[in-house]
């Protein structure tokens, strides 16, 4: 049984957020994960551009300055998005961070973006999953001798929710590891959208893509669906198809989870505040779906999203507030897989902390 450490919102003069984090960061057993000397990435969502309901950069700096402590050299990051939107290259993704306030002067460590400029900086980690065999992770998080993730708790239109398994696993992917867990199939070209410049052409790793009559064309008999070329087209030419079940999405998700965390100590930190109905990759949230619960942390993932489900659940008085939202999308499948996966366990004690002033 593992055990998911709590804290609510509440303060009294004294006191405040940042020092009940810090707390809670030494009863999860940070000091315990991170060593002197790791290279530690701190895995987080730096939210879309127009998206409010990321989490607080107030609240990376209380746990950089945790990790400065140790010894540790931390670094801010989260990797590049497969759709076309503020988060899709290094260049947006960077500023799109500074916009919404994740600075290295606010969060006291260097900003980066794991997988590099245009998505394509992996390495492939062996994980001979039931759907994946070797996952493509972004190079600076598969790099990094520790992580710890923090996760804003939120629903989520494809696997139920987002918690700590969906940070980590969809969030620590390459661009071609997006793709791998969203689709089985290739790439297409939207035609009216190519301007014929070839890029793609000469960035594709098994010359699968020629230019005819000012378009890329490509052959799937050679195409491996590496997703390459989505990650080097400037003009949202090429495009994945959003073809895989949200059950298998979810199993995939959990394997990549597994890769990351391979041989990897780590602390997993969610905060169940603004728990908006969709995913923080749109450009725009909804109202919460329940009042604001609190942070939680955990050295196991599974018992932690399994730990907000259930206070989720508990302060909607038994209604799954996700479920009302998406119809027909399960939460469970992810946790279940997880499980089955030795990712860790559903079963928990929930470990209130206390802040003396």
């Amino acid at each position: 049984m593992a055990n998911v450490y709590f804290t609510d919102l509440s303060t009294k003069p004294g006191t405040n957020l940042m020092k009940k984090l810090e707390v809670l960061l030494d009863r999860a057993g940070i000091q315990n994960t991170v060593l002197e000397g790791h290279f530690t990435a701190i895995k987080i969502h730096f939210g879309e551009y127009g998206n409010l309901a990321f989490i607080r950069p107030n609240f990376v700096r209380t746990v950089v300055e945790k990790l400065n402590s140790i010894g540790a050299k931390a670094f801010v990051t989260d990797a590049n998005t497969l759709y076309r939107g503020s988060r899709s290259n290094a260049v947006d993704h960077l500023w799109t961070a500074t916009l919404n306030g994740f600075t290295p002067e606010v969060v006291g460590a260097p900003i980066i973006i794991a997988d590099g400029l245009r998505g394509s900086n992996e390495v492939e980690v062996e994980v001979n999953g039931n759907y994946v065999k070797r996952a493509k992770i972004a190079s600076a998080i598969a790099m990094a001798d520790s992580i710890v993730v923090m996760t804003h708790f939120k629903g989520h239109e494809q696997t139920g929710f987002g918690g700590t398994i969906k940070n980590v696993g969809m969030g620590s992917a390459s661009r071609a590891g997006k793709l791998e867990q969203h689709s089985t199939s290739k790439p297409y070209v939207k035609a009216e959208n190519c301007t014929g410049c070839g890029f793609c052409a000469k960035n594709c790793p098994v010359e699968a893509i020629e230019i005819a009559n000012k378009t890329a064309v490509i052959n799937y008999n050679k195409c491996i669906g590496c997703g390459q070329c989505i990650a080097m087209c400037n003009f949202d030419a090429m495009l994945p198809r959003w073809d895989e079940s949200n059950d298998i999405l979810s199993r995939k998700m959990a394997e990549y989870a597994k890769a990351v965390l391979k041989d990897k100590p780590a602390l997993f930190i969610s905060f169940i505040t603004q728990v908006s109905p969709d995913c923080d990759c749109w450009s725009m949230n909804r109202p919460p779906v329940v009042p604001d619960i609190g942070i939680a942390a955990s050295t196991d993932p599974v018992a932690l999203d399994q730990a907000c489900m259930d206070l989720i659940l508990e302060k909607n008085h038994g209604h799954d507030p996700f479920l009302e939202v998406h119809p027909g999308v399960s939460w469970k499948e992810q946790l279940e897989y997880a499980e089955s996966l030795g990712l860790g366990t559903r079963n928990y004690d929930l470990v209130k902390v206390m802040v003396e002033l």
